[in-house]
């Protein structure tokens, strides 16, 4: 035992160092209410709560290096939450929504759904302390973040609750729907990291003023935007296979 953990057992965590957790805590009461919301049939809260349980995953992360608070038992806590928050709840959701007209298929759907976005949250642990990580290395992340996914996963809900049209709660669209996230959960591809973007100079006002206009956007049509973000994330993937693409080639050549 360290001196550092000989310290924390006589005094007790900081606040400084609980903060992070704290959030992180907040977020999973948020996954875990968007399921309460759910079988109320309220779904609008219902995404929203996952919603806020995304902000406040990304906000603890960076939090945590702020203060210099990072921890592993933190890093647990948070794939713990985003596996509940990102995977669960957004199965259950669209199960009650959806996909239990579809019996038996539409759980194995649900599972499937939930079950890659666990083992994603598990590789990327496995990883943490991996130093050889091409992807990251390159500024990229392996697989669609767990948070990104449960967004994908319920752009139908969000456009069915702004259209009313019944062609987004097909059972049978929503269970391939899930089944497609979940293979982009486990899958192998390099997909941009928002952390690595390191927009040019004359660019920068152009980016600030895009946020605000979907921060309006958010907050006037927040159905409309929260799928139009889902659809710019999917447009962005060839984006990132190709620049990756880019980069591993030019890492060849300079090792040859």
């Amino acid at each position: 035992m360290d001196d550092t953990d000989s310290v924390e057992e006589r005094t007790g965590l900081s606040l400084r160092a609980m903060l992070p957790n704290a959030i992180t805590a907040a977020a999973l009461c948020a996954g875990l209410t968007a399921v309460r919301f759910a079988i109320d049939e309220n779904w609008s809260f219902a995404v929203l709560a996952v919603v806020v349980a995304g902000v406040l995953d990304g906000m603890d992360g960076r939090i945590a290096r702020l203060l210099n608070a990072q921890s592993r038992f933190g890093a647990e806590l948070d794939s713990l939450a985003d596996a509940l928050s990102f995977g669960m709840a957004p199965a259950l959701i669209l199960f009650l929504w959806s996909l239990e007209d579809l019996t038996r298929f539409g759980w194995f759907a649900a599972l499937a759904y939930a079950i890659c976005c666990a083992l994603r949250l598990a590789r990327f642990n496995a990883q943490i302390d991996v130093e050889d990580q091409p992807h990251k290395s390159a500024g990229f992340l392996t697989g669609v973040p767990a948070p990104v996914g449960a967004g994908l996963a319920l752009t139908p809900l969000c456009l069915w609750i702004e259209t009313g049209m019944d062609v987004f709660r097909e059972p049978v669209f929503i269970a391939v729907w899930m089944s497609a996230i979940g293979v982009l959960f486990i899958s192998n591809m390099a997909t941009l990291s928002w952390t690595a973007v390191r927009p040019q100079r004359d660019v920068r006002i152009w980016l600030i003023a895009f946020v605000a206009i979907m921060f309006a956007g958010l907050l006037l049509e927040p159905w409309w935007t929260l799928s139009a973000i889902g659809a710019g994330y999917l447009a962005l993937m060839p984006y990132s296979l190709i620049r990756y693409g880019k980069i591993k080639r030019e890492r060849a050549r300079q090792q040859s």
